[in-house]
């Protein structure tokens, strides 16, 4: 019995087992054989029997170091990296091959070697040549002499000196006579003080009768003697350093032979760098053609037909529209405002100009003139008067005229795009402010648009020539980047970044604009 109690404490004292009931068979009593339900022959089994877990199976083993350098000495592993380096190279050369191709292959634009004309800005005057102003020395040739720094600084290339010939002299005194009222020596000093400062001097013959002869009838010698005095006049003005002579259309000079015979002359003073040029005024519609088209370097076009009144707004539409769209001429052309336009006008002109193929030809504008620009002090001395307010206006005016006139210039010479670039007219849908608008009144004249573009550079010019404001429709030119920088604008107010779709133009206002993205726009 003691015995039994004794293994009975020993089963319970073992983890994982229970006790069996030894009197009763019920759950957990297992009789032994021959003797069921009798206490002796109970057995105990186990209940709950916990499983071990299983050691985890490694599928890779990491090498070790002294592992790795005798595997990596192998031969099998000396072929792949090799093979992993040429396989490097090739893919890089391949590459690099590529990329030179696409670079060959792929259009780009041929930079455009420009003559001196083709790149110059030209600046129309009369200067005054009586004697009575040279002697008083404010005005006249002496007086211009020395804003010749100043219109240098202003962008300006060439000057064309008109006026300096009687219209109706001789064409025996286009050296000496034919200058009123004696001013050769200060036209002589005006001419090298350009060329020292690098001004160009262009001399205007429109409408001096170069050719035909004058009160020589019967006299068959006479042409050809007048011919002679002709060339000998050329080339006394050449030899001064005058760059060139402007003509007109309607002029008898301006004639196959008689444009040989001065391209002869021309030979004996050009050079590569010192070409002398002519210049043919338009004052027709069309310009009469010539055999040779190469006889005329410059071919100058009024933007504006000339009237002896102010333009109205719809004629001055109509006329850029017209010009917008003129076909390419093989010879340069060059482009001056011609009729009268308003100021306000005239500020939108003049951007026109500045970003139309070919050389700009500004008149005489007395808001540039150094003369005319004398500051307005803001506080006066004790004593004095104050500046009118109309002074004020005037000064910034002229601030204000002189501001876009050598952002215009400036921005010309430095950029290809507006240098020779290509050309595109662009058909222009606007939204008119309905603020300012009637339905009742003629339609306004619709913003004019072009492009200019060399390469991946464009730039957009906007011209709204009408009175009432204009905004972009967000439909116009899809093709056309969302946005842009403003590089200048009439009233100079337009600075930093655009968005194309939320631009509104102020009437009379025109805008440049340097798009940034680059695309198709034909």
């Amino acid at each position: 019995m003691e015995q039994t109690r004794s293994e009975a404490e020993e089963t319970v004292s073992k983890p994982g087992r229970m006790p069996l009931n030894a009197g009763d068979t019920g759950y957990g009593s297992v009789p032994g054989p021959g003797l069921v339900g009798t206490v002796g022959d109970t057995e105990s089994a186990p209940l709950l029997i916990p499983e071990e877990e299983p050691e985890p199976v490694q599928l890779w083993k990491p090498m070790s170091k002294e592992e790795l350098e005798a595997a990596a000495g192998g031969p099998g592993w000396r072929k792949v990296r090799c093979y992993l380096v040429v396989l490097f190279w090739l893919a890089w050369v391949a590459m690099l091959a590529t990329s030179i191709a696409i670079i060959v292959m792929s259009p780009r634009p041929v930079p455009t070697q420009l003559r001196w004309w083709q790149k110059s800005l030209f600046y129309k005057l009369q200067p005054d040549v009586s004697t009575d102003k040279q002697a008083e020395g404010s005005e006249g040739i002496n007086a211009l002499c020395e804003q010749i720094p100043y219109l240098k600084s202003l962008g300006i290339g060439a000057l064309i000196l008109d006026g300096l010939f009687d219209k109706g002299a001789s064409p025996l005194n286009v050296t000496v006579s034919g200058v009123r009222l004696g001013t050769l020596p200060q036209i002589e000093h005006l001419i090298t003080e350009s060329n020292k400062a690098g001004l160009k001097v262009v001399l205007d013959f429109c409408e001096v009768d170069l050719v035909a002869p004058q009160d020589v009838e019967g006299n068959a010698d006479r042409p050809s003697n007048m011919s002679a005095t002709v060339h000998q006049g050329l080339r006394f003005w050449l030899q001064q350093g005058v760059a060139g002579f402007a003509i007109c259309d309607t002029d008898a000079a301006y004639s196959e032979k008689t444009l040989l015979e001065w391209r002869a002359v021309f030979t004996e003073f050009n050079t590569q760098e010192e070409e002398r040029i002519v210049v043919v005024k338009q004052t027709r519609d069309f310009l009469p053609p010539l055999n040779n088209a190469t006889l005329v370097d410059v071919v100058m076009r009024s933007i504006l037909p000339h009237s002896n009144g102010l333009v109205s707004t719809k004629d001055v539409a109509d006329a850029i529209e017209k010009d917008l769209q003129r076909k390419e001429e093989d010879t340069w052309p060059s482009w001056t405002i011609g009729g009268k336009a308003s100021p306000d006008l005239k500020k939108l002109l003049l951007v026109l100009m500045m970003t139309l193929p070919g050389s700009p030809a500004v008149q005489y504008d007395e808001d540039l003139d150094q003369r005319q620009n004398v500051s307005v002090s803001v506080v006066s001395p004790p004593g004095e008067n104050m500046p009118s307010e109309s002074d004020t206006d005037k000064e910034k005016k002229k601030r204000l005229a002189v501001a876009l006139f050598s952002s215009l210039s400036h921005s010309r010479a430095r950029e290809e795009a507006l240098l020779y670039g290509s050309f595109t007219f662009l058909p222009f849908n606007s939204t008119t402010n309905a603020s300012s608008s009637n339905s009742t009144s003629p339609s306004p004249p619709p913003i004019l648009a072009f492009l200019r573009s060399w390469g991946c550079v464009h730039f957009l010019v906007l011209l709204n020539v009408g009175s009432e404001p204009h905004a972009l429709d967000p439909a116009w030119a899809p093709r056309l980047p969302k946005a842009g920088v403003f590089m200048t604008s009439t009233e100079m107010d337009r600075l930093g970044t655009t968005a194309l779709e939320s631009l509104e133009l102020q009437p009379h206002e025109a805008i440049v604009i340097k798009l940034f993205e680059s695309g198709s726009y034909s």
